[in-house]
């Protein structure tokens, strides 16, 4: 019976003590094992759609925000800024199903040649990834056949996502601006 009572009082104070020392604990950073948040092995995912940036007509999906006093005389339109609200499909034809929207930015960032600056997301709308998204940020050459940019992060799904995009130009109208980018992105995620 005493040492029941003895192990209650040990026991009694042991938790005391957390509660205290978690009480006046004001730490600012702890490190954690991915078990804690749930994170199991992590996978490696192939997504494959097609990005329809439409820049004419009556219902453009990418609009001109700001621009720099230089840009309308720039032969790159450096200091253009353009947001973006574009839908992604799974086929290269607009009447293709509908996987989800890339949203956010991007800026003519280089004097020399047409180079973007991408800060956007792709949120899904469809499938097991419904309510994810992936965050790309980086540079767009885009006369170039094959250009990569980074994969930064994402949410849901994606949390903790790394990886890349791989972008090919499928369609260009020089006149209007309008364009159909094939995606190949590769990412890690748990």
């Amino acid at each position: 019976m005493a040492l029941c009572i003895t192990k209650l009082i040990i026991f009694s104070l042991l938790c005391t003590s957390a509660i205290l020392f978690t009480a006046n604990s004001h730490t600012f950073s702890r490190s954690l094992l991915p078990e804690e948040l749930g994170l199991r092995k992590e996978k490696l995912s192939h997504l494959h759609f097609y990005f329809h940036d439409i820049v004419s007509g009556r219902n453009p999906t990418a609009v001109r925000v700001a621009e720099a006093q230089m840009t309308n005389t720039s032969t790159t339109l450096f200091g253009a800024v353009v947001m973006i609200d574009d839908p992604l499909t799974e086929g290269p034809e607009m009447s293709s199903k509908e996987v989800g929207r890339a949203q956010g930015i991007y800026a003519l960032a280089s004097q020399h040649d047409v180079g973007l600056l991408m800060v956007q997301n792709y949120v899904f709308t469809e499938g097991k990834y419904n309510g994810s998204t992936l965050s790309v940020l980086g540079r767009n050459a885009v006369f170039s056949e094959v250009r990569e940019m980074p994969i930064v992060g994402g949410s849901r799904l994606f949390r903790f996502a790394r990886g890349y995009a791989q972008a090919r130009t499928h369609w260009l109208d020089l006149q209007t601006g309008d364009a159909v980018v094939e995606y190949n992105v590769y990412v890690f995620h748990y």
